[in-house]
């Protein structure tokens, strides 16, 4: 009995000096018997074995902001003791209505007072007995080891506290991942593409999943796959920060058969480009359910298959929109309102497609407001066709401008009917001064001559001992240079070829 005794106790001793080394730690006398370890105190206590131990470490100072447990693993057990422990942990689980079934497997801790503290300390960030139905396995996650230091390092790269409970419920493998060896090399690989610092919290809200990807793997691929095709490096940190989903984009079976499929379309590599850096959500898009789809859709409606580009310049979410419905809806209306026939509606959506998202009771205003200064239906539907921006004109910027032309400039409507890009101008920067300065030197000359031109022309014009004979303007084709329909030789310098139309659309938007 003697040995048997002495084997124990050195064993013991053994394990008593293995904790010095670990922590610094405050003995109490031995407890030999179960009923005393019940009786022994939880809270600043642990226990280890038969001793109960109290630990003085320094880490909970590390993040401040969270509190520490006072608990974390309790009683290093036997196997017949972990499944009594474990049963007892499920059985508290179950009470709260959480589902124990994904949590056979995983290693718990041996106390219920460790567990009830996981799961209020879970309460406080802002998750829900649902949230932890939806991934039990966020319960195995020591919060010492675990949780705190991953929500502490989240909040020091910008994520606010107050929606950290959102970002775990949207994320919560996160609270596995090593700082060091996952998060931190995917922050840098952020700043490392000129996402802003203060930017890099709103990226991983809107896209949390970020945290898990590998860097040599998708990230990697389509930032390289963009920049190959244009995409000005310089731009991609300003992409993902208004579409971090690009990052997560495969190449081959998302990115690159759009991009083939824009450019076989007609679109310029460089505009296309272009295009991709002012509207990176366009990658988004799914080809087959979405995009093909809505250009049938637009082709269908009597769009011209070489103005598909410029359309699309214009107004890139024509894409993604439901727009057979949007189309009908249109057509419909401007058919009851005016008579316009559906090619006289495809000309509208050529040269302003974001009409097919205008709410009607928008565009019914500008056009009562002509309906009500007597011009006849047929003529503001030829104003519309040929003008489609006169439907989302304020009535109020409408009336001066129409109060103007009544009043000082005494013209007949039928300049109007003839040139409604009249109300698109300022009155008190372009209309105004030129009309002036045309009384002033005794000058007669339609709409057109004097508002529609530079300022360095109209300087020009004003110079001039004649009034030049008006022609009509330019014309736009894809796939060839501009054309102007009359004998006049263009020089390269005044030549603009479609791209640099395209280019130039792109950039305005």
């Amino acid at each position: 009995m003697s040995a048997i005794f002495r084997r124990k106790y050195q064993c013991l001793f053994e394990r008593r000096t293995i904790l010095e080394k670990l922590t610094s730690i405050e003995f109490v006398k031995p407890c030999y018997k179960a009923r005393e370890l019940s009786k022994a105190p939880i809270q600043g206590w642990r226990v280890y074995g038969v001793y109960l131990v109290r630990s003085f470490s320094t880490q909970s100072n590390k993040f401040p902001e969270y509190e520490m447990p006072s608990v974390t693993w309790g009683v290093v057990q036997g196997r017949k003791e972990k499944l009594v422990s474990r049963v007892i942990i499920c059985d508290y689980l179950k009470g709260l209505g959480i589902i124990t079934d994904e949590l056979e497997e995983v290693e718990l801790p041996s106390t219920v007072e460790v567990m009830r503290e996981r799961v209020e300390f879970l309460q406080k960030i802002g998750l829900t007995i649902d949230d932890m139905n939806e991934y039990p396995l966020m319960l195995a996650c020591s919060v010492r080891k675990n949780v705190i230091p991953v929500l502490g390092y989240l909040e020091k790269i910008g994520i606010p506290r107050s929606k950290m409970g959102e970002f775990i419920r949207n994320y919560t493998q996160v609270l596995h991942a090593s700082v060091v060896v996952e998060l931190a090399p995917v922050v840098k690989f952020l700043r490392g593409l000129d996402v802003e610092k203060q930017d890099i919290g709103y990226v991983l809200l809107k896209y949390p999943e970020l945290l898990g990807f590998k860097l040599e793997g998708t990230m990697s691929t389509s930032v390289a796959y963009l920049v190959s095709i244009g995409v000005n490096p310089r731009d991609i940190g300003p992409m993902v920060t208004q579409y971090p989903y690009l990052l997560g984009m495969r190449v081959g079976t998302m990115i690159k058969p759009l991009v083939d499929y824009l450019l076989s379309l007609g679109f310029p590599k460089k505009i296309l480009a272009r295009l991709f850096e002012k509207r990176a959500y366009v990658l988004g898009y799914n080809l087959d359910e979405t995009v093909k789809p809505n250009v049938e859709c637009l082709i269908s409606f009597g769009i011209r298959r070489e103005v598909l580009p410029s359309l699309i310049a214009q107004y890139p979410q024509i894409l993604g929109l439901p727009l057979k419905a949007k189309m009908s809806t249109q057509q419909y209306f401007f058919n009851l309102k005016l008579k316009i026939d559906p090619e006289g509606f495809a000309r509208i959506i050529e040269k302003m497609p974001q009409i097919v998202s205008l709410h009607q009771h928008v565009i019914l205003k500008p056009l009562q407001f002509l309906l009500d200064r007597a011009i006849p239906a047929e003529d503001v539907a030829k104003m519309v066709v040929k003008c489609p921006q006169l439907v989302a004109l304020q009535v109020g910027i409408m009336k001066n401008s129409y109060y103007f032309f009544k009043s000082e400039m005494g013209r007949p409507i039928k300049e109007l009917v003839d040139f409604p890009e009249y109300f698109t101008y300022s009155l008190e920067s372009r209309i105004k001064p030129r009309y002036q300065r045309l009384q002033r030197k005794g000058i007669r000359c339609s709409l057109p001559w004097f508002l529609n031109c530079s300022d360095q022309r109209f300087e020009e014009r004003l110079q001039g001992d004649y009034i030049e004979t008006e022609t009509v303007g330019p014309s736009f084709f894809m796939g060839g240079k501009l054309e102007l329909p009359s004998t006049e030789i263009v020089s390269e310098e005044e030549d603009e070829s479609d791209n640099e139309v395209l280019y130039r659309r792109t950039v305005s938007l």
